[in-house]
C-alpha cells in the first residue's frame, strides 16, 4: 500500500501543479473521508480497526485522482463514503471486494452527477481563452471516430482541441487530477515495477491493445488515445489491483487486453468520451472466470 502511495506522489504533485488548490481540497476531502468512514464501519461491525494498513488512504487518493479538480467537495465526500461502505466493507473489508472501490465510486458519481463529473477546470498553463472550464481532449476527439469513416484525413495533435505532444506528455491539458501527466504516471509505474509491486503483463497488454485498436479504427492518432484520459492511470494503478484482477501471468494478459478493448469500444460507440473506468469494472466481474480458465494444472494433474 505504501509503495503504491509513493508511486502516486508524482502524478499527485503534477495534478496540484496544474489545477492548484481545488485539487488539494479534493484530495484532502477524499482521503480524510475514507479514513473516517473506514473507522466508523469497523466500529459499527465490531471488528478490528484497519486504518493502519493504509488501504483507506490509497482508496481516497485514487478516487481523488480520478475526479475533476472542480467537483463540489460534498460529492467527493459522498463518493469516498460509497467507496468504503458499499464497495469495500459490505463485502468484508480489504481483500474481499470484487470491484475496485475507487473506480466503482467514480462510476457511481459519474452516473449520478454527470454534469459536475464532466466539467473540467482549465489548467493554469493552458493556452486557451479566459474560460474557467473547457473540454477534455477526449471530448474533442469524440467526433473523429465518425469522421474517420468518411474521410481519409488524419487528425493531428495541436488541432481540434487536442494538445501538442509536449503538453500531452507533461500533463498541461484538462482532465482528472491524476490522469493528465503521462511522465509522472510512467515514473510511478517504473517505481512499482522496480519494487516488484506489479508486473508488466497488465499495463503492457492494456496499453498495447489501446494502441493497436487506435491504429485499426482510425480517428485520433494512437499516441493521443494512450496519453489522454485514464489509460495510463488505469493500466498502471487501477487494473493492477491484487484483489480484483487475475493472479496468473496469462490471466493478467487476458485481463489487460479485455480492458483495453472495452475502453476503446466505449470511447468509440458509448455515450461517454472515456471508457477506462467502466472497462476495468467490467473486467473485474470476469476475474474469477479468467482465473479459472488460466489456472495452470499441478504437476502430474
Amino acid at each position: 500500500m505504501l509503495d503504491v502511495i509513493i508511486a502516486l506522489l508524482p502524478t499527485t504533485a503534477a495534478g496540484i501543479w496544474f489545477f492548484g488548490m481545488p485539487a488539494v481540497w479534493t484530495i484532502a476531502v477524499c482521503v480524510s473521508t475514507c479514513l473516517a468512514v473506514e473507522a466508523m464501519c469497523r466500529l459499527a461491525m465490531k471488528r478490528e480497526g484497519t486504518i493502519g494498513d493504509s488501504s483507506a488512504v490509497l482508496t481516497g487518493l485514487l478516487l481523488a485522482l480520478n475526479l475533476p479538480a472542480g467537483i463540489p467537495l460534498w460529492m467527493a465526500a459522498l463518493g469516498s463514503a460509497f467507496a468504503i461502505t458499499v464497495c469495500k466493507q459490505v463485502f468484508g473489508g480489504l481483500g474481499k471486494n470484487p470491484f475496485n472501490p475507487a473506480l466503482a465510486a467514480r462510476a457511481f458519481l459519474l452516473i449520478s452527477f454527470t454534469g459536475p463529473m464532466t466539467t473540467w477546470l482549465k489548467p493554469y498553463w493552458w493556452k486557451t481563452p479566459d474560460a474557467v472550464t473547457t473540454a477534455t481532449p477526449l471530448a474533442s476527439m469524440k467526433p473523429m471516430f465518425d469522421a474517420a469513416a468518411t474521410t481519409t484525413a488524419t487528425p493531428h495533435a495541436g488541432s481540434d482541441g487536442i494538445p501538442a505532444l509536449w503538453d500531452l506528455v507533461i500533463g498541461n491539458m484538462p482532465g482528472c487530477i491524476g490522469e493528465v501527466s503521462a511522465v509522472a504516471l510512467l515514473l510511478g509505474g517504473v517505481y512499482l515495477l522496480f519494487r516488484k509491486v506489479i508486473s508488466w503483463h497488465i499495463p503492457v497488454s492494456f496499453i498495447a491493445t489501446v494502441w493497436i485498436y487506435s491504429l485499426v479504427s482510425g480517428g485520433a492518432p494512437a499516441h493521443v488515445q494512450v496519453l489522454t484520459g485514464g489509460v495510463l492511470l488505469g493500466a498502471i494503478f487501477m487494473a493492477t489491483d491484487y484483489v480484483t484482477t487475475p493472479a496468473t501471468s496469462k490471466g493478467k494478459i487476458v485481463f489487460g487486453v479485455g480492458c483495453g478493448a472495452l475502453c476503446m469500444l466505449i470511447r468509440q460507440f458509448g455515450s461517454y468520451p472515456e471508457g477506462c473506468s467502466f472497462a476495468i469494472l467490467i473486467m473485474n466481474a470476469f476475474t474469477p472466470l479468467i482465473s479459472r480458465w488460466t489456472q495452470p494444472k499441478p504437476f502430474g494433474g
